[in-house]
């Protein structure tokens, strides 16, 4: 009998292409994933994941479904878990949780809201630790004016500024439902770690990264928060600031 399963699933993005399925030989988390459930269960198998992210994007809550034929065989959540994570062990993917749902559940089109945190570490030194889990700002950003420019991108907008040139979706327009900066000093030495909270139903193409690139060069002194605003209503990528780096991105909750 066939089963819809939820997947909820953490990795490292950086050994990946990203999220998908590529040509042979070249890594991703989608074929990291298939290749696990081929091995448990000699089935090849398609995952369908609610939010495709880029090379050396991370995650900590991702959700992907997929549908199984285990036939009579008993086979719980707990047990697929387990052994997707002993197929998965050579790998940074875990898949945290799997959970037997409706056929009319669907990992994408099923979410109801996002939450990405962007975490940029703001200091002279450099990360000894956390190389590639988090972007590296020197000089001290301005928090407040960046939580002042980041106002601006709340609500229902026409994103076209702060998406990608490549973007495949048919509509720029998105609602912004929270776009929380949050400030804490370095735990020794000077500087703060940083966090961007970002929530909505959906995104565009490196929409998140975007922003974040854009409220930088606000904490950097380089605009003001008012021109955030005049890049927004300018409807055109090449009003907008830089991409933010992969490094600090991750997809934290998936809320159905």
């Amino acid at each position: 009998m066939q089963q819809r399963w939820k997947l909820t699933i953490e990795y490292d993005g950086r050994p990946f292409s990203g999220w998908q399925r590529q040509e042979a030989g070249i890594p991703s988390v989608q074929a990291a994933i298939e290749a696990a459930i081929q091995s448990f269960c000699q089935q090849d198998i398609t995952i369908h994941v609610a939010g495709r992210t880029d090379a050396g994007v991370h995650a900590r809550g991702q959700v992907a479904h997929f549908d199984l034929d285990y036939g009579n065989r008993a086979l719980t959540g707990y047990d697929l878990t387990k052994a997707l994570n002993a197929h998965l062990r050579e790998t940074p993917v875990v898949i945290l949780d799997a959970e037997a749902v409706g056929e009319d559940f669907h990992a994408r089109f099923s979410a109801v809201n996002k939450l990405y945190i962007f975490r940029l570490l703001n200091r002279p030194a450099p990360p000894a630790f956390e190389r590639g889990l988090v972007w590296h700002v020197r000089r001290l950003l301005d928090v407040d004016a960046m939580r002042a420019g980041a106002a601006h991108l709340l609500g229902h907008h026409d994103f076209t500024t702060f998406r990608d040139t490549d973007c495949q979706a048919k509509s720029p327009m998105r609602t912004l439902d929270r776009l929380e900066i949050i400030a804490k000093p370095c735990v020794a030495g000077s500087g703060q770690d940083l966090e961007f909270h970002v929530e909505g139903r959906s995104f565009l193409h490196h929409q998140v990264r975007n922003m974040v690139g854009t409220l930088a060069m606000v904490g950097d002194g380089k605009w003001t928060s008012d021109q955030v605003r005049e890049a927004l209503e300018a409807r055109d990528r090449r009003a907008g600031g830089p991409t933010a780096p992969p490094d600090g991105l991750y997809l934290v909750r998936i809320d159905y």
